[in-house]
């Protein structure tokens, strides 16, 4: 009888230990899991090595490909009017934090009336990599400039360069597209790929989703879709509000 109980309590003993270390491997996963997380979400570590020698002459990206003088035209319908935006890489260049990047210009109009001209910088490394190193962004109201705010670059103030378009893209993958602290701290995350899309400029097959969104603007998510076809930016539309912009036109004239 004396046997069967030290048994008994043995088996308690053990189920007991057994139970306690579950539960302290379960907590060092969830622990470890959530110090992974701050430390990713924590601005200071984030910290990417930028050696010039890295990075080449061209941009293309077969996602993201910056020809000198293509105009990509998109246009839109939001809540203030109708949005129609202008991209081209201007063939000028700009030394940014050590690299030679790509000048390309981003021309906003809402209802026929400019209110945003903004200047942004790419490279794209040896890998295949694209590079965002900031912009010179100017808004203006009535014809008149009223801000400046949106601008920075990386090297100053310590603000850092991002990603905005991977070489080799995987489904789940997240990234930081830029980063200049409290200012601008857009993501982007890898949704599909192999999709299908129909804009007005045409229907294109292989495309790329994307989630983009900034941390300092909640509910400004947007998927945006991105085909070989192009060689750039074909379809977005915001999550929440549903407003979208399509490209409608490219100009090769000066290309």
């Amino acid at each position: 009888m004396e046997s069967k109980n030290t048994i008994i309590l043995l088996a308690i003993i053990f189920a007991a230990i057994f139970v306690a270390l579950n539960a302290f491997l379960i907590n060092e996963i969830f622990f470890n899991r959530a110090e992974a997380h701050a430390q990713y979400q924590n601005n200071d570590a984030y910290n990417p090595q930028i050696n010039p020698q890295d990075f080449v002459s061209r941009v293309d990206n077969k996602y993201f490909t910056l020809t000198p003088g293509k105009k990509f035209i998109y246009e839109g319908k939001t809540a203030e009017g109708i949005e129609r935006t202008e991209v081209y890489a201007t063939g000028a260049r700009k030394k940014v934090f050590g690299v030679n990047t790509i000048v390309v210009r981003d021309r906003v109009w809402l209802d026929d009336e400019l209110v945003e001209d903004t200047s942004d910088w790419y490279a794209q490394d040896k890998y295949g990599n694209v590079w965002y190193f900031g912009e010179d962004s100017k808004d203006y109201e009535d014809g008149k400039l009223v801000s400046t705010k949106g601008s920075w670059e990386a090297g100053i103030d310590g603000a850092k360069p991002g990603i905005v378009m991977k070489a080799y893209p995987k489904i789940g993958e997240t990234y930081r597209q830029e980063y200049y602290k409290g200012k601008a701290e857009d993501m982007g995350e890898v949704v599909s790929l192999g999709v299908k899309i129909k804009v007005q400029y045409g229907e294109f097959t292989d495309c790329l989703q994307t989630r983009d969104w900034n941390p300092l603007e909640p509910g400004s998510d947007e998927y945006k879709y991105y085909c070989p076809e192009v060689g750039n930016l074909v379809y977005e539309v915001g999550i929440e509000n549903g407003e979208q912009s399509q490209l409608i036109d490219i100009d090769n004239e000066n290309a």
